[in-house]
């Protein structure tokens, strides 16, 4: 078995050289063929010269990729991934928060029959600042998704590289992989990893990440429950502002008949723009099931063969 270790990194020159060898020092333990694969999100210190002397040092085992700038960290396990040759896909950080110690423990997982192994950073050592949102986050997102872990953040992970290469990763998606592969039927589950304090430098992540995270959880669940039926979404939207508004202009009509008065009022004009509205989401809802089957080819995953 091949393990690939695909390590974003943003400005971490002075942690790199550490990593890569706390990961061959670990990896090394397992007696499988590894691989480590660095993607430069654009760092602007020296982080790109440490990477190519480490990569210098460690050829035939150490593959680095740079971008041209900050993409952000999807974009880095997006192209960690794909270039990744490995049977198992291992992502971590590349501060030193990360304990490749660990590894050994989540690759049994994988043979156990588990097809990905989320980390989870019981004893965080990070600032009340990040550890009380993140706590509210991730229940936030276990309720939605369906699928209960204490960490979906964190970024220390063990997939099966058919499950990892199947994942459509960007935006903030990164916070969201144990989900989307629970969606797509693969078997999730969680370990204790150790987490140490950051020992260079500072976070790259700030307050708005939060707000990129909620507009992503609402993408995602759009994708994954309506992407193939879109009508059902809209549909019901506009069935529902329809049905209010024809209920309210159908009282207005009735007291209309038997007084013959009829005064303009706002409720009259907001029904009036309730069933508007419904036409247009159930318009919406069928012009995008005219789209989505326009297209007869399906994309489904597939878990094993025999042919």
């Amino acid at each position: 078995m091949k393990i690939s270790m695909v390590v974003p990194s943003y400005n971490e020159e002075q942690s790199l050289p550490e990593l890569v060898q706390a990961i061959k020092d670990a990896v090394g333990k397992t007696a499988h063929e590894y691989e480590i694969v660095l993607v430069d999100d654009g760092s602007t210190d020296g982080s790109f010269e440490v990477a190519g002397r480490l990569h210098r040092e460690n050829r035939g085992i150490m593959r680095v990729y740079r971008f041209s700038r900050n993409y952000g960290k999807s974009a880095a396990l997006s192209v960690g991934i794909e270039k990744a040759a490995g049977d198992v896909i291992v992502t971590m950080d590349a501060d030193l928060q990360d304990d490749p110690q660990a590894i050994p423990d989540m690759l049994a997982l994988l043979e156990q029959g588990w097809d990905v192994v989320s980390g989870w950073k019981k004893r965080r050592r990070d600032p009340i600042t990040k550890t009380i949102p993140s706590r509210f986050w991730n229940l936030l997102t276990s309720l939605i998704s369906g699928i209960r872990l204490h960490d979906f953040n964190c970024g220390f992970k063990a997939y099966r590289a058919e499950v990892a290469k199947c994942l459509e990763i960007y935006g903030e998606r990164h916070r969201y992989l144990p989900a989307m592969a629970h969606w797509d039927g693969f078997r999730v589950t969680e370990m204790i990893v150790p987490h140490h304090p950051r020992k260079y430098g500072r976070t790259k992540f700030g307050a708005g990440r939060f707000m990129n995270g909620i507009l992503d959880m609402i993408t995602l669940l759009f994708l994954h429950k309506y992407l193939k039926r879109p009508l059902h979404l809209f549909g019901l939207l506009g069935v529902m502002l329809g049905l209010a508004g024809s209920c309210v202009l159908g009282y207005f009509g009735v007291q209309w008949t038997i007084t013959r008065e009829m005064h303009i009022r706002p409720l009259v004009l907001l029904s009036l723009g309730a069933v508007i509205m419904g036409i247009q989401f159930i318009s919406i809802g069928l012009i995008g099931e005219m789209i989505t089957h326009a297209n007869q080819r399906s994309s489904y995953n597939i878990r094993d063969r025999l042919e």
